[in-house]
């Protein structure tokens, strides 16, 4: 894995459609594109922890919080529209900010078009420049494409929560994963 500098933190490319996509950190004047596109995946409801998208407001001042505390958060452009994000939270307290929580979404625009193995590749090598030791993540059974995408990466799985999980009336588990860096 290569290490990511300051001046590299903007990676674009070819998707295997043809159409140019950016990864780039997040600023406060995404935040309206961010809440829009939220609220399509929230509104499908499948695969993403969140039932209510943050104002316009609040997500721009957490875009700032995220920034000031030296956590990984991202948008991922597709031409110039954002269709996702990616984030990794860093431990607060000092015995865990060895530690980063993954979280991501994308909308269904951006999938099947290989964006989501360029995420992992720019948010593993975001933890190795930052010095992590391990990156975790929770997603849910019934994502086999997501699972499938993390065990690629080196993944394991950590546990399995039975039954945490009620969507349209279906109860799913959640699985927990980490990557350990430098090892």
């Amino acid at each position: 894995m290569k290490t990511m500098l300051h001046n590299d933190l903007v990676k674009s490319f070819k998707a295997k459609d043809g159409s140019t996509v950016t990864i780039r950190p997040a600023k406060a004047s995404d935040a309206t594109q961010i809440v829009a596109t939220a609220k399509e995946i929230v509104n499908e409801g499948t695969f993403i922890q969140k039932e209510k998208v943050r104002t316009i407001d609040e997500e721009a001042t957490f875009i700032n919080e995220m920034n000031e505390k030296d956590n990984m958060y991202v948008v991922i452009q597709l031409e110039d529209h954002v269709i996702g994000i990616a984030r990794l939270i860093r431990g607060e307290l000092e015995m865990k900010r060895h530690v980063g929580l993954f979280r991501t979404w994308l909308s269904t625009m951006g999938q099947g078009k290989g964006i989501g193995s360029r995420v992992m590749e720019y948010t593993l090598d975001w933890a190795e420049q930052h010095k992590l030791q391990k990156v975790v993540l929770t997603v849910f059974s019934k994502n086999v494409v997501a699972k499938k995408l993390y065990e690629k990466y080196g993944f394991v799985i950590e546990g399995v929560q039975k039954d945490q999980l009620c969507i349209n009336g279906e109860f799913q588990d959640e699985v927990y994963m980490a990557y350990f860096l430098n090892k």
